[in-house]
């Protein structure tokens, strides 16, 4: 094996550029490399420092191992190559995720109109534009509760009505069979 080859199985590790809280720079041993769900990286490096043994007395070199967010907390060493360092990107969303989009929040909201008690008001999902700011949200159950009252309708911009009338109604009647 030549000089700069890594056996099967060995860590692969390059140098980089640590910056420090107090802006001090040191240069560290890379490992890997990790995007974490907010799509932003995290680092994986030794940082060199010493340790006093557990067998009493001295002071030997060591290393201390940090997950580090880049690029704020690490700068590349200028003529590195960093295409073998173990990299991690997140895997593409599905193809049922990308036609979807993104998940809407869960829950519901009661737009109450009349007085006070059960009665006049409207379920709104709670992303909806026409539901109230500040309202508790409401569980499936519960919005299931204030659906069944008199008086009290589905909105139908948000598809609250939607979603929630074959849980009223019974499944069988979206689908057009016969009782």
């Amino acid at each position: 094996m030549t000089s700069g080859e890594s056996s099967p199985g060995a860590l692969i590790h390059v140098p980089v550029r640590v910056v420090l809280p107090d802006g001090q720079e040191l240069v560290a041993r890379l490992y890997a490399r990790v995007q974490n769900p907010s799509g932003a990286w995290d680092y994986d490096v030794g940082m060199p420092s010493y340790r006093n043994p557990e067998n009493g007395g001295g002071v030997e070199a060591a290393e201390y191992r940090v997950w580090v967010e880049a690029p704020a907390m690490v700068r590349p060493v200028d003529g590195v190559d960093y295409s073998q360092v173990p990299t991690v990107p997140l895997p593409p969303p599905s193809a049922v995720r990308q036609v979807l989009g993104p998940r809407r929040p869960s829950g519901w909201v009661l737009a109450k109109t009349g007085g006070p008690g059960p009665g006049r008001g409207t379920v709104h999902a709670v992303d909806c534009d026409e539901a109230p700011a500040g309202a508790p949200v409401l569980t499936l159950e519960k919005a299931l509760d204030a659906a069944q009252h008199p008086g009290t309708r589905l909105c139908s911009l948000c598809g609250a009505g939607a979603e929630l009338d074959p849980v009223l109604k019974g499944f069988e009647d979206g689908f057009g069979q016969e009782s």
